[in-house]
């Protein structure tokens, strides 16, 4: 059950006498607007009094003891920058119980009494467990391209990855234009159709495959090549989320170069170049605000949780809703998207 955050005083004044010093931490996937949650959270920490630690390398980081201090001036000039200062990783390790008792050797011989976890649901799972065995606060800030977590309207990193793509297809639609070509663009996505979903709408891409309407989508372009294309358009943009649920742009592509040799056919993959570049300002601002609600939260004596934002309002929603539930698919976009090209 989410709710929505409220101060409560005498609580934070309770909790400030026992917290001393934080850690915060990136894990998983990078995304940008990471630095801009790890500024936030560095600042508001120390604008109350505590001490606070940052953790590199993600959860293996934790095992190894790779901590460092973080003061105010540490984390000067890092709002526009992609990608994390604190470095990311995933660790294997960490999701053994023999891990997680060396991460908390670490905690308590650097005398850390709660973290703030900036990553998505595997990042939350494993910081939900260690939660549970050993009482440690933890707090996390939803940060993946995805944007796929539940409880949430927005993760760090989303609008940014998504006017990359709208930026990307732009280019590219104009040299399908001039050699009268279909290209299938792949984004990332390979559980979370919403990248392609709304970069489609924002490009007018004439067709989009997602995982959560593949055999939809699969008609759509069926119906696009063998009547549209052939008798209205002299290109076409087919946006493709990656990943086994739609087979991804090659192989889709390899299956359209069979049923129709007459087409020209090109495929591009975007990769990486997703995840890169200065956050947005609506990426930097949404950081910050769910760093400092996040400092919020642990003086408030929460664990457990993560920070959202719903309804443009600053929520908390557990853990265990938060990496077991799923965000669905707005659905009216799906029709919209099929209206453009009615």
């Amino acid at each position: 059950m989410m709710m929505i955050v409220t101060q409560n005083t005498m609580a934070v004044e309770r909790k400030k006498r026992k917290l001393k010093r934080i850690a915060v931490l990136t894990s998983g996937g990078d995304a940008p607007g990471m630095n801009a949650a790890i500024r936030a959270v560095t600042r508001a920490a120390i604008a109350n009094k505590l001490k606070v630690v940052g953790i590199r390398h993600g959860y293996q980081g934790m095992i190894d003891g790779d901590f460092i201090s973080l003061k105010a001036f540490d984390v000067s000039g890092i709002l526009h920058l992609g990608g994390t200062v604190l470095k990311t990783a995933r660790c294997m390790e960490f999701m053994t119980s023999e891990g997680r008792e060396k991460a908390y050797q670490q905690l308590k011989k650097a005398e850390i009494d709660a973290v703030v976890v900036i990553g998505g649901d595997g990042s939350f799972t494993g910081a939900l467990v260690m939660s549970q065995e050993y009482n440690m606060p933890f707090v996390g800030i939803p940060a993946t391209i995805d944007n796929d977590m539940y409880g949430t309207d927005y993760t760090i990193g989303y609008e940014t990855a998504l006017n990359t793509v709208v930026d990307a297809v732009d280019k590219i639609r104009d040299t399908a234009r001039s050699h009268g070509r279909i290209f299938f663009v792949e984004v990332m996505g390979h559980e979370a159709g919403l990248i392609a979903l709304n970069s489609g709408i924002a490009c007018g891409a004439e067709v989009i495959v997602i995982p959560e309407s593949n055999e939809h989508q699969q008609d759509e372009l069926h119906k696009f090549l063998s009547k549209g294309y052939k008798n209205k358009e002299s290109s076409g943009i087919v946006i493709v989320a990656e990943g086994e649920e739609t087979g991804g742009a090659m192989k889709i592509a390899e299956e359209v170069r069979k049923e129709h040799p007459d087409l020209e056919v090109r495929v591009s993959i975007l990769g990486h170049i997703q995840r890169g570049g200065s956050p947005t300002a609506k990426d930097r601002i949404n950081a910050t605000r769910m760093g400092v609600a996040a400092i919020d939260a642990l003086l408030d004596d929460q664990k457990s949780v993560m920070i959202g934002i719903a309804n443009d309002h600053i929520v908390q929603v557990p853990f265990n809703k938060a990496v077991k539930l799923n965000h669905n698919i707005d659905t009216y976009l799906l029709e919209i998207q099929r209206l453009m090209n009615s």
